[in-house]
């Protein structure tokens, strides 16, 4: 027998254990994390008991009164799934019994994005197989650009060189704290050439690092005289180093010191991570495909991740 409950903040610490051991969730999805913007989003996270005991999670937000997604704040996250005792034919009954108390709430679209493979510590896409039986749309895809770290990847041979000019340059790449700063180069690197901002602001971005501190760093790539010429953010999962942000000035591009500092990532600093993540090349929820940036990355020994999202008419 399946029952969901709703999650309320005196689950907090047991919520975000459970994320901890799960085998298909990454720190995005704990409390710690997606409470940041808690003002912004309704949330109306979801427990699945069975035999009275947590067998699911599901982070999620009412986006309209009667519409739901999980979640709205967040790239991806689906049901999060234990180490064990929790198999497709459970999830399948999970996804039964939510979409019954769906209806009977009100409710009339369901929104769902499902964690992409590679951070899953091992195979656990049996939502997917639960989207299918249930009725559920593809409504989007992007496009990610992953490079398997334990395969035999490399740049190619223009990326090479522009490492070997770059090296010329005499820059300094590292980790850094020189947040302000970064952040700085960031929105003006966006709003530049892509009259874009970051999801995140400057506060909420170093809030996340002090409740994240080994998750979420900022490396760097400097000139002689300390300016930081490119830089990025990346959210490390243990699993995959993933590139949150990334941005450089114009010389920094003139000298190619992102190429440089992502070579220094891969090689250097996260060698022993299964998969790097360079992030998605889309704009309007995938519709429209940067081959450009996209060829850049692929030059790096990235290919293709998809981010889906799902819906549901009830």
């Amino acid at each position: 027998m399946i029952e969901i409950i709703r999650y309320t903040p005196e689950f907090a610490t047991r919520w975000d254990e459970f994320v901890r051991a799960s085998r298909n969730a990454t720190f995005l999805l704990e409390r710690r994390y997606m409470d940041y913007h808690a003002d912004r989003f309704a949330d109306c996270s979801l427990i699945a008991l069975r035999s009275g005991k947590p067998a699911a999670l599901l982070p999620c937000c009412a986006t309209a009164p009667d519409a739901v997604s999980s979640h709205a704040g967040l790239t991806y996250g689906g049901w999060i799934l234990p180490p064990s005792h929790t198999d497709g034919s459970t999830l399948l009954e999970i996804f039964e019994a939510w979409i019954t108390m769906l209806r009977a709430s009100g409710v009339r679209s369901v929104t769902y994005k499902p964690l992409p493979f590679i951070y899953a510590d091992r195979p656990s896409q049996e939502d997917l197989y639960a989207l299918w039986r249930c009725g559920f749309s593809l409504r989007s895809r992007l496009l990610s650009s992953t490079v398997d770290l334990r395969s035999a990847w490399k740049f190619d041979m223009s990326k090479r060189q522009q490492v070997r000019k770059a090296l010329r340059s005499e820059a300094c790449v590292g980790e850094s704290e020189r947040w302000d700063e970064f952040w700085q180069l960031l929105c003006d690197c966006l709003r530049e050439r892509h009259e874009a901002a970051p999801v995140h602001t400057l506060t909420e971005m170093q809030l996340l690092k002090s409740r994240f501190p080994d998750r979420i760093r900022l490396f760097t790539a400097t000139t002689p005289d300390g300016t930081i010429q490119a830089g990025t953010v990346i959210y490390d999962t243990g699993l995959v180093a993933h590139s949150q942000y990334a941005a450089t000035t114009p010389a920094g591009r003139k000298n190619y010191l992102l190429t440089l500092l992502y070579h220094h990532l891969m090689t250097e600093v996260f060698p022993s991570r299964r998969y790097f993540d360079f992030g998605t090349s889309n704009e309007q929820s995938g519709e429209i495909l940067n081959s450009g940036l996209l060829a850049q990355k692929f030059a790096m020994g990235g290919t293709g991740t998809a981010y889906d999202t799902y819906t549901l008419n009830l």
